[in-house]
């Protein structure tokens, strides 16, 4: 087998030559260090921990939040005979335990995850002790609150990487502000000189704007497929409909278009990508839900059909096109109506002063042990998952609770042979221990459920040494396991709490992400009414700045877009009777003001999803045209006014 990094580069990948920062970058991890490379879109980060997954002795773990993009580059290993799975909930127990017996056995070099895995009981028991080589961590910039796609469990991947003894940490993202790089790098312990940026610019992207009302965007976009030379294009929109709705027009004027989105079946959605990377279907219409690993390097047109939700999701969404080298075109159709459906989803988000508190109570009523789920906690406190998760994080994180593991509260097992025959073929020490352990099940027909607390006291073992002889016994063949009823455990660290401030410190962290959210789109605005270099706007914020790209609709002489104000329709003080009758029918969904700003939104919520009798109301959805904020200042003055009554 080839044994060094340019020669692996040929007989494994088919490539001549690295790419700028791939070879520099996969140096640093040969020598032991951690790095980040900070690379844009479809430049090949992918190759820096396959490359050397292949040098280092032991796995490679590869973290990454898209099941999609973890099947595609496991399909591609596969095809290059390099041994690679995955590990997730979409795996059959059947699959999941053929990976398993891989991994123990050491036969495989990269193994694909979920940031959520490596809290998962079931998957530390596996890997513990295993010799980890590399932990590669995909969109890394997730782990900083700065950044545009925060999400706590990467916050717990540097844990990780103590616990599990990881020798080395590549940290990769496309979109990386400088504040955002310097968390990365922090986490992970990369030195400063291990950051491998190669820059943001690509001189073959003309970035132009066009300003526009809403209702002249059809039009303003058939214009273009007619005037422009036909290549692969895509067209973002906000909504599901509005995919549905572009596609749909273009068809009927001649164009070949599809939509995509998370709403369609999971067969059709594969079916589209797959025929637009051949090319039978030129035109995708799309959610963001599209593009993520879709390394197709012709795409000659990228339009937003509305406006992004910041400059890390445009660079994002921008750098899908022209991979190529080829000159391709990135055009924002800028309507100010766009960051009223943009402000709503974050407005949206932010929980309510009164649950983060009645959540923060929960918690902290239940005494010096916590045993939850999000869940639970999210159906009882009116808060999406992601954000009670969130919320738990920064708990963690004011040292008010620590973080205690996953566990399954539910665990059994079925027999393929009787208990004798199975006690038979172990020593008379092990045998004793699996007898206690088959003595706390509770059998019925064909499953025996185990009492996990009394498994405990009887066998004097902690539950990770039970879990590892059931897993060593379907290993075996003996049984078949089955664990569910995922739920974690905390530990109450600060007896002491002055509850009001720390609920007041959490309200006050959500209001400034949220404001953090909402600056990100008022930048965009600005960026599309800006008067010089449009690519030197965008790189300036990544930190970039470089003279005037002579490329951009400005720089060839566009006048800057000018916006049509924003949509000032009044709210109907018809919806706001109707709304307060609603509420009184349903206190626990709508008995808030914000509560009933995202109903009439069309923001769901779990209190909203629980009412069934609320999915088909005519009022949900029947403001979205108007500001979430507008809509939850007048709700909650007509709440105070009711209250002094």
């Amino acid at each position: 087998m080839p044994t060094t990094p340019t020669e692996l580069l040929k007989s494994h990948f088919g490539f001549d030559t690295f790419r700028e920062g791939q070879q520099e970058t996969i140096e640093i991890l040969l020598a032991g260090r951690s790095a980040a490379a900070i690379f844009p879109t479809g430049s090949g980060k992918s190759l820096c921990y396959q490359l050397t997954a292949l040098l280092l002795p032991g796995l490679t773990l590869v973290v990454s939040p898209l099941l999609a993009l973890m099947k595609d580059q496991i399909d591609s290993l596969q095809a290059k005979n390099i041994s690679a799975e995955r590990l997730d909930s979409s795996l059959t127990e059947e699959k999941y335990r053929e990976v398993s017996n891989a991994i123990r056995k050491g036969e495989l070099k990269m193994l694909f995850v979920s940031p959520e895995r490596l809290t998962n009981e079931r998957f530390l028991n596996l890997i513990r002790g295993l010799q980890i080589s590399l932990l590669a961590v995909d969109e890394a910039h997730c782990i900083s609150a700065w950044g545009h796609n925060f999400r706590p469990d990467y916050l717990k991947l540097a844990k990780a990487v103590e616990s599990l003894n990881v020798e080395r940490v590549l940290a990769l993202t496309a979109t990386a502000t400088p504040k955002v790089s310097d968390d990365m790098a922090a986490a992970f312990s990369i030195q400063p000189a291990d950051v491998i940026n190669t820059g943001f610019y690509r001189p073959n992207l003309e970035f132009r704007v066009s300003a526009c009302q809403g209702h002249e965007r059809d039009q303003l976009l058939l214009q273009r497929m007619k005037e422009r030379p036909a290549g692969a294009t895509i067209v973002y929109v906000h909504l599901q409909k509005d995919a549905e709705n572009t596609a749909k027009i273009l068809r009927e004027n001649g164009f070949n278009a599809a939509p995509y989105h998370a709403g369609l079946k999971n067969e059709l959605r594969v079916a589209t990508q797959e025929k637009f990377m051949a090319g039978k279907i030129p035109i995708i219409c799309a959610t963001i839900a599209f593009g993520m690993g879709v390394d197709k390097a012709d795409i000659r047109y990228v339009y937003h059909y509305h406006l992004a939700k910041g400059f890390e999701s445009y660079l994002q969404e921008t750098g899908r096109a022209g991979r190529d080298g080829a000159p391709a075109l990135c055009e924002i159709f800028a309507c100010a109506d766009d960051c009223t459906t943009l402000e709503n989803f974050v407005y949206g988000d932010t929980p309510a002063a009164v649950n983060i508190s009645s959540l923060v109570n929960e918690l902290l009523d239940a005494g010096d042990d916590i045993d939850v789920t999000a869940r639970e906690l999210s159906s009882a406190h009116d808060i999406r998952q992601l954000v009670v998760s969130t919320l738990l994080t920064h708990l963690e994180l004011f040292g008010i609770i620590q973080f205690d593991g996953y566990y399954y509260s539910d665990i059994r097992f079925e027999a393929h042979q009787t208990g004798a025959q199975i006690l038979a073929q172990y020593s008379e020490k092990q045998a004793a221990f699996l007898r206690k352990l088959f003595a706390c099940g509770k059998k019925a027909r064909k499953w025996i459920t185990l009492d996990m607390d009394e498994a405990i006291e009887r066998s004097g073992q902690p539950r990770d040494v039970i879990l590892r002889a059931f897993e060593s016994l379907q290993e075996k063949g003996l049984i078949t396991l089955q664990m569910s009823g995922y739920r974690q455990r905390f530990k109450r660290i600060e007896p002491n709490t002055d509850r009001p401030a720390l609920c007041k410190k959490l309200v006050d962290l959500f209001n400034q992400h949220e404001q953090l959210e909402i600056d990100r789109i008022d930048a965009m605005v600005a960026y599309a009414e800006e008067s010089i270099c449009l690519t030197n706007r965008l790189l300036t914020y990544f930190g970039e700045p470089i003279d005037p790209c002579g490329h951009c609709g400005v720089c060839k002489g566009d006048a800057p877009a000018r916006l049509p104000k924003r949509d000032a329709t009044e709210i109907d003080p018809a919806v706001l009777e109707q709304i307060s009758e609603l509420a009184s029918q349903y206190s626990k969904a709508l008995g808030q003001p914000r509560q009933q700003a995202r109903f009439l939104c069309g923001l769901n919520s779990p209190a909203i999803t629980a009412q069934r009798a609320l999915r088909g109301n005519p009022l949900f959805n029947s403001c979205a045209h108007i500001p979430f904020k507008s809509l939850l200042a007048q709700l909650g003055s007509i709440q105070d006014a009711a209250e002094s009554v």
